[in-house]
């Protein structure tokens, strides 16, 4: 299994995984209707706060918690995980200061782990 990782919306910062090389941070998931679940060290598999990110973008697009078909909406038509228009997204931030907006975060490459080292 692989892990799932997106930039914050408000900093553009790839959400690092706890077994990266990176240092995790805070981050905060709100769906359309207000609620917020907070994530101080992300695991890497989608989940923030207790809530899985795709059994939540499920959900909010009206198909109850099945993580299974939030991982079909995110990735049916476009398979770099970049959004479908008319579906709502949950809001990954790094700062709980935000309006809700229906675009998403955009799906980071790294996949929260596999950064390359800093050239010295």
């Amino acid at each position: 299994m692989g892990f799932f990782s997106w930039k914050t919306m408000d900093t553009n910062e790839s959400i690092p995984n706890n077994d990266s090389a990176l240092n995790t941070f805070t981050v905060y998931m709100q769906d359309d209707k207000g609620n917020t679940w907070i994530e101080h060290d992300y695991e890497g598999y989608g989940v923030f706060g207790g809530k899985d990110y795709y059994e939540l973008l499920s959900e909010m697009n009206g198909h109850g918690t099945d993580r299974s078909k939030g991982i079909e909406i995110a990735f049916h038509e476009h398979p770099s995980g970049d959004h479908n228009l008319g579906v709502l997204y949950p809001n990954l931030r790094r700062n709980n200061n935000r309006k809700y907006v229906p675009t998403g975060p955009e799906s980071c490459e790294h996949q929260g782990f596999f950064y390359e080292e800093e050239e010295e």
